[in-house]
């Protein structure tokens, strides 16, 4: 089966390869290439293809290698897998490279909910340094006086935004937004299909028929083609037996006829898949999920206040006379909800606000040090709970008072953030 590959990706990546192993006069050549754009559009299986036209040796790294219960092992992995690419390039005379998938899914700050870790600065610290002195990658602990071989990295991910800013600047990282054209898809899902016999113009139908859709939906699509045949193989054997039908069976393995190809048919099971996508994204059961999560803390919050609520039994006795009054003074907040507060009009009339325009209201708070690196922690979320937001926004103010606390709107359709307003300063400075 030969596959296609896109002229555009092609160029960039065997470009930027070749431009980090000449030695051009005076020129800054950026080590790092970003390729990123939408899930499953083949970025990854692009790479694949260039590098085994252009002969090179590829050594890979995966996001779930840059976390570890051991702090910095992630980072030395990295200058590890550095220097083996530039061993294969001495032991075997041709171009290497080191290429880490899906980066933004193991360092990328996605949501307030991402934890932000020590071995996620050294990793953005390593590969910054690493891109600023690439002939010069040593592992803790040692010291070579030798050069280190210049390997070009590359990484790919949907979105390099979440990554650390001075990473991925000009000069470090060259980027490359990867969206195939009409042309790349139908090329692309040709290659998929040409086994099959499937007429280029039924391929242009196809592709026409689903412009949204990335490339793996076509590559699931073929595959759902199989699904009745092995039922029915299922079926013929039992499920009970299944298993010593089709591992370590001393019979033949089963043979497949060649199903229906036909552009109806292909049709058909793709919006059966595309049905399937929508029933995911109308259900967002993460979107309940994280507002439990975010809710969680202010539940508990309330519980600890009210066993700290002191019980006293009745009594026959003549009722005591009323309290004086105290400066605490009752405020309306969203939806009408009373809630009896020491939060400044202002600081309610700014949760009612934000609620009121249909956002959900975040708590986030940050000490000095991570002030300045922008790494902010949720205190709580919010949707439609005026009381609860407002009872969760004077709880934190009470147990951050040396820290800073913000106010953040997030529109609910897409996760913008709309809204970001700091509401406390430690050391008594003015919030703005």
């Amino acid at each position: 089966m030969s596959y296609y590959i896109a002229p555009r990706f092609l160029d960039k990546l065997s470009i930027h390869i070749t431009k980090n192993y000449l030695n051009l006069p005076n020129v800054k050549v950026p080590l790092l290439l970003g390729i990123h754009g939408r899930k499953g559009e083949g970025k990854s299986f692009q790479c694949d293809l260039v590098f085994e036209q252009m002969g090179i040796e590829a050594v890979y790294m995966s996001a779930g290698e840059l976390e570890s219960p051991d702090a910095g092992d992630p980072a030395r992995l990295v200058r590890l897998r550095y220097i083996e690419a530039g061993e294969l390039v001495k032991v075997r005379g041709k171009m290497a490279v080191l290429i880490i998938n899906d980066i933004d899914a193991g360092m990328g700050r996605v949501d307030q909910f991402t934890q932000y870790t020590v071995n996620t600065q050294l990793i953005h610290g390593t590969l910054m340094n690493i891109a600023d002195n690439p002939t010069n990658v040593q592992l803790p602990g040692s010291y070579n006086t030798d050069p280190t071989q210049r390997i070009p990295i590359i990484v790919t991910g949907n979105d390099l935004a979440t990554l650390y800013a001075p990473l991925v600047r000009d000069g470090r990282m060259d980027k490359f937004y990867w969206e195939p054209d009409r042309a790349d898809r139908i090329g692309i899902v040709s290659g998929i299909f040409e086994v099959d016999q499937v007429a280029h113009r039924d391929i242009e139908k196809l592709v026409d028929t689903f412009p949204e859709q990335a490339i793996d939906f076509y590559g699931a699509l073929r595959s759902r083609l199989y699904d009745e045949q092995i039922q029915q193989l299922i079926q013929e054997v039992g499920v009970n037996r299944i298993s010593q039908r089709v591992v370590n069976s001393k019979q033949a393995p089963p043979e497949f006829r060649k199903p229906d190809f036909s552009l109806p048919h292909l049709i058909e099971v793709g919006q059966a898949l595309v049905r399937e996508q929508k029933r995911l994204q109308e259900l967002r059961l993460v979107e309940e999920y994280n507002q439990t999560i975010g809710n969680r803390g202010l539940g508990e919050i309330n519980m600890v206040a009210h066993r700290s609520e002191p019980t006293q039994p009745p009594t026959n006795s003549s009722p005591k006379p009323a309290a004086p009054p105290t400066n605490r003074t009752p405020t309306a907040s969203y939806n009408g909800q009373s809630s009896g507060t020491r939060l400044s009009p202002e600081l309610v009339s700014q949760v009612n606000q934000i609620l009121g325009q249909g956002l959900r209201l975040g708590i986030e708070y940050v000490d000095e040090r991570r002030f300045r690196m922008n790494s902010w922690n949720c205190y709580g979320m919010f949707q439609d709970d005026g009381a609860g937001a407002l009872s969760a926004l004077e709880a934190c103010l009470g147990e951050h008072e040396a820290n800073y606390v913000r106010l953040v709107g997030i529109n609910f359709s897409d996760r913008r953030r709309v809204v970001e307003t700091i509401v406390h300063r430690p050391m008594g400075k003015a919030a703005h």
